[in-house]
């Protein structure tokens, strides 16, 4: 069994999860199923479930260290692929999505895991908090074989990197009342910590993506502009970094910065065409060995013996998840963008497309370090959903775009 106790061991793990992630990549590629659902597939055979080739547990630094740092690469490329004009004209959805979408995924969720496993109130809610967000590092991969048209495409990736922000507020907050005994806090606290961690991510993130173009175009100092890549590494890891200090969101931060560094041409200070081929084969391969990381190591965490315990009233949850609060969440999103003009096939594509993933588990993997009451049925319902999303509703997306003509043209006869 492997795991990071020596550098021998740690060499052999990274090496045999990257080649079987190689491996998985390309069995994945032709019948056109996201890559990650070959990772997880990958991690649950050779993790302690199967055949204990690797244990590396959720609550563990390195893990976190991973994921963190995983989930801000993948944010911040995700960024780059934005464009700001079409990102303006679906803004108002991104953030009611991002928002008021979450507090409706919280408020069924919670209500029905209340009901189903018995859990008061406030854990019940706390565990609605942790799977109410979308998740970047799942739908941002998927969208790379699932090419559909760029409006729907950049609302549902942008949402995802927002809603994490909101759904960790919430988390956190539910985490201070279970935490305290349930005593009461103010109902503005919430709402107050939210525009302030989101705020203070943007901001870092807004000027941290400025300066990074400002280093790297022609058009204004661009004195690295030959070592663009690296720069743009240096942005993505220290505006979370920088954000996490000051109180903020660090992934905001990371989308944020990236966001702008991918828009040079829109904010007239555009890249080279050789920096900008560097950044983007660089990025193609950092995020590949980190989604490859991250998917495998989470698929390697799933607790069967907790799943089997508490199956039934887990699915229950997820399905409520998945066709009742995802449908109201988008309908809360896309019903007042009366500008946008949203068509019912698109509604019924973001109805579809709310992967779990990354963050969940890494929220739900605080509860076991805190040795949080409840904290069994909470994890089962997590990576029930993490299981259930991604296998049936990642490795779908494509024939569900084909079959609602969202794709784009030269996609299409390749799904």
């Amino acid at each position: 069994m492997l795991q990071f106790i020596s550098w021998q061991q740690a060499w052999a793990l990274l090496a045999l999860v990257l080649a079987g992630g190689l491996i998985m990549a390309k069995l994945t590629e032709r019948p056109k199923i996201p890559d990650v659902v070959g990772y997880l597939l990958l991690g649950i055979v050779i993790g302690p479930t199967a055949v204990h080739l690797i244990s590396v547990p959720s609550d563990s630094s390195i893990n976190q260290m991973l994921v963190n740092l995983g989930a801000t690469l993948i944010l911040f490329e995700g960024g780059m692929g934005i464009q700001l004009r079409t990102l303006r004209k679906t803004l108002v959805t991104v953030v009611l999505l991002a928002t008021l979408g979450v507090i409706v995924t919280a408020l069924v969720v919670g209500v029905t895991a209340h009901f189903l496993l018995s859990l008061p109130w406030a854990y019940a809610f706390l565990l609605a908090a942790i799977i109410a967000s979308t998740d970047p590092a799942t739908l941002i991969p998927v969208f790379k074989r699932v090419r559909v048209n760029p409006r729907l495409q950049q609302t549902v990736e942008a949402e995802s990197a927002f809603n994490d922000a909101t759904a960790a507020v919430l988390f956190f907050t539910l985490l201070e009342i279970v935490s305290s005994g349930g005593r009461s806090i103010s109902v503005y606290q919430p709402i107050l910590q939210f525009l302030i961690e989101s705020g203070i991510g943007l901001m870092i993130g807004l000027f941290g993506g400025y300066i990074a173009l400002l280093l790297t175009s022609k058009k204004s100092w661009g004195i690295f502009h030959e070592y663009g890549s690296i720069v743009m590494l240096i942005t993505a890891m220290g505006t979370f970094l920088l954000a996490t200090v000051a109180g903020g969101s660090g992934f905001m931060a990371a989308f944020a910065a990236g966001l702008i560094s991918g828009n040079g041409k829109s904010l007239r200070l555009p890249l080279s065409s050789n920096t900008e081929t560097n950044i983007q084969h660089f990025y193609q391969a950092i995020t590949f060995i980190f989604r490859t990381l991250i998917f495998v190591l989470l698929g390697s965490q799933v607790d069967f013996r907790i799943i089997v315990h508490y199956l039934w009233p887990a699915l229950g949850i997820v399905l409520v998840l998945m066709f009742i609060a995802r449908p109201l969440t988008v309908a809360a999103g896309v019903l007042p963008s009366l500008s946008v003009q949203w068509k019912p096939r698109e509604y019924l594509f973001m109805c579809w497309t709310r992967e779990t993933g990354v963050i969940p588990a890494a929220l739900s993997s605080i509860l076991t370090v805190r040795d949080i009451p409840n904290v069994d049925s909470i994890r089962a319902v997590t990576f029930v959903a993490i299981i259930v999303t991604i296998l049936l509703q990642a490795s779908t997306t494509g024939l569900l775009a084909k079959k609602l003509n969202v794709l784009l043209p030269s996609y299409e006869k390749d799904i």
